[in-house]
């Protein structure tokens, strides 16, 4: 068994926890942590490892990790949120928050820029990497980027852009940044350890990342995988104080798995965290709805969208095709299974390549899921 610390699971989900140590004893695994919540309960809750990569700090319930695309969907929900309050909706055309956003014909609705139809991955022309750490800056070029094929035809993977399309419209909408937001209105509320935008006071808490040894397999290198992941200005210098404190809602949530299992929480239980209504049923009817499905123009799969969060069409998270779920960069993931009312997050500090269906988690849902049955039969 690894060191771990204060491991727990309810009775009947000790596989979950054999699954968690083999990632460990395999050398697999640095440091990480995997929650998973049933019906409201915590039935695991793991962390072990360690937090730095010369192995000198362990892994504890305090420990925060940048969990990268994992935190798309969670920006969603401010989305969602604020089409609750009448301040948008995702039907919306864009121009109605964002007029600049429009120019050179990215005509789309609010939820076809976050089911990732506007066509604009990345820059195709250099910018200085900086200007990812300064939202505002970069959403403004944002808008002035022609887009790489027309929008509404196809999805193609916003890695980045994604983030500050989401962020814009939800300052525009409410006046206050999307992290903000997040942070007043339901975490610091519900007590939930997540940050987009991390105050220097929590840096020390922060997991030290071990990057993947090789690229992600994309297949052929198109324009538009090029633009979104592979020139040098595709992405800011990860990791530094600057890059925490930004808010990157497509890159850099920092949490942990449980304060991630219990926001995704809201596709398990029909936007409820515990007995507190996030979202209304309504917009969480066409916050998850389908929105497109096909393969997608940047990552190498058939993907189906709804508004900012991904369709179980490739059960990667269970059997469940109604499933809500992504991935972040390195193996991260969260998911949300309201036929169970399940929520599960996995995170970790040792990158894979991995773009989806990470080893290490799919062993830990795959356990999950079994343990989960055995005890519904």
């Amino acid at each position: 068994m690894t060191d771990l610390v204060s491991p727990y699971v309810a009775p009947g989900f000790e596989p979950v926890l054999d699954a968690f140590n083999l990632n460990f004893e395999e050398g697999l695994e640095l440091g990480a942590g995997f929650c998973a919540i049933l019906e409201g309960e915590v039935v695991v809750d793991l962390v072990g490892g360690h937090m730095d990569r010369a192995k000198t700090q362990s892994w504890t319930r305090e420990t925060l990790v940048p969990v990268y695309s994992t935190t798309k969907p969670i920006a969603a929900m401010v989305i969602a949120r604020l089409q609750d309050q009448g301040l948008l909706n995702f039907d919306d055309p864009i121009g109605w928050l964002w007029p600049e956003f429009t120019e050179h014909g990215k005509e789309v609705t609010l939820a076809q820029a976050l089911s990732h139809q506007a066509g604009v991955p990345g820059f195709p022309d250099p910018i200085d990497p900086d200007l990812w750490l300064n939202p505002p800056a970069l959403a403004e070029a944002l808008a002035h980027v022609a887009p790489m094929w027309q929008p509404t035809t196809a999805s193609g993977y916003h890695p980045l852009t994604y983030g500050y399309i989401v962020g814009e419209l939800a300052q525009r909408a409410h006046g206050t940044s999307l992290g903000t937001q997040l942070r007043v209105d339901v975490c610091e509320p519900l007590g939930i350890d997540f940050w987009i935008g991390l105050p220097e006071l929590h840096h020390s808490r922060c997991a030290e990342m071990s990057r993947p040894k090789a690229m992600a397999e994309l297949g052929p290198v198109s324009e538009a995988r090029r633009v979104a992941f592979l020139t040098p200005w595709a992405s800011p210098n990860r990791g530094g104080a600057a890059w925490r404190l930004a808010e990157i809602p497509s890159a850099n949530g920092h949490g942990t798995a449980r304060s991630v299992a219990t926001l995704y929480g809201v596709f398990a239980n029909d936007g409820k965290i515990g007995s507190h209504q996030i979202i209304s049923p309504e917009t969480m009817a066409d916050f998850t709805k389908p929105r497109i499905r096909g393969l997608d123009l940047v990552l190498p799969y058939e993907i189906e969208w709804a508004a900012g969060v991904m369709r179980n069409s490739n059960l990667r998270y269970g059997s469940n095709p109604e499933t809500l779920g992504h991935s972040g960069w390195g193996g991260s993931g969260g998911f949300g299974d309201p036929a169970k009312r399940l929520s599960a997050a996995y995170v970790m500090n040792k990158q894979t390549p991995a773009l989806l269906g990470d080893e290490r988690a799919g062993r830990l849902i795959q356990a999950l899921y079994a343990c989960v049955d055995a005890r519904k039969a």
